[in-house]
């Protein structure tokens, strides 16, 4: 039984090899003729984006929130971008502070908001001028708070190796620190449509 086994596999794989023998000078001949640029812009264009694994690195926790973005919002996501790669930060840093900022304002910069302030919680990250953040100028300046919110971020000893959420935790302090989470895959789209542009 094992010899009739045996000899039908060698039989197949023969006419395999026989085959691939026959076919290969005509395939090989036929593959200069198609010529197309296609997949080499394809793979420039996708080399060109940040690597999925470096903004993300642990998945994202939890149900994600996403909101579509106006032409203001899109402005302050490059703002921290710019300010991010100013600081000599990577794209993680970015995706960390773009998720904090969704959260903390969903990219407004928000100016004092009377009794439904938290309060004297002011621009994109919601920083205080009471808390040694700034001036309400300055952390109402993307490039400031962005730089502020990085500086502090700094300072959490492996924040690289962190959940989003926890980094951002640490640096903000927040009331509701599971809530980070939520933005992590939105801000890393982002984060990879904005990093080169």
């Amino acid at each position: 039984m094992n010899t009739i086994l045996r000899k039908s596999v060698l039989g197949v794989a023969g006419l395999a090899f026989a085959g691939g023998v026959f076919a290969g000078p005509a395939t090989a001949q036929a593959a200069p003729s198609v010529q197309s640029a296609a997949p080499i812009t394809a793979v420039a264009v996708a080399a060109d984006k940040p690597d999925m694994g470096v903004l993300v690195p642990h998945g994202v926790q939890g149900a994600q929130s996403r909101i579509d973005l106006s032409d203001e919002q899109v402005a302050n996501v490059k703002a921290i971008i710019a300010a991010t790669k100013k600081a000599g930060m990577n794209e993680r840093a970015a995706v960390v502070s773009i998720a904090t900022a969704l959260q903390e304002s969903k990219l407004e910069n928000l100016g004092h908001l009377g009794d439904r302030n938290d309060h004297d919680s002011q621009g994109l990250f919601q920083q205080r001028p009471s808390s040694g953040w700034g001036t309400v100028e300055q952390i109402t300046d993307p490039e400031y708070s962005t730089t502020a919110f990085l500086k502090g971020l700094k300072q959490v000893d492996g924040w690289q190796d962190m959940p989003l959420t926890k980094a951002a935790q640490t640096v903000q302090v927040s009331a509701y620190p599971d809530h980070y989470a939520q933005w992590e895959q939105q801000a890393a789209d982002l984060v990879a449509e904005h990093w080169n542009s």
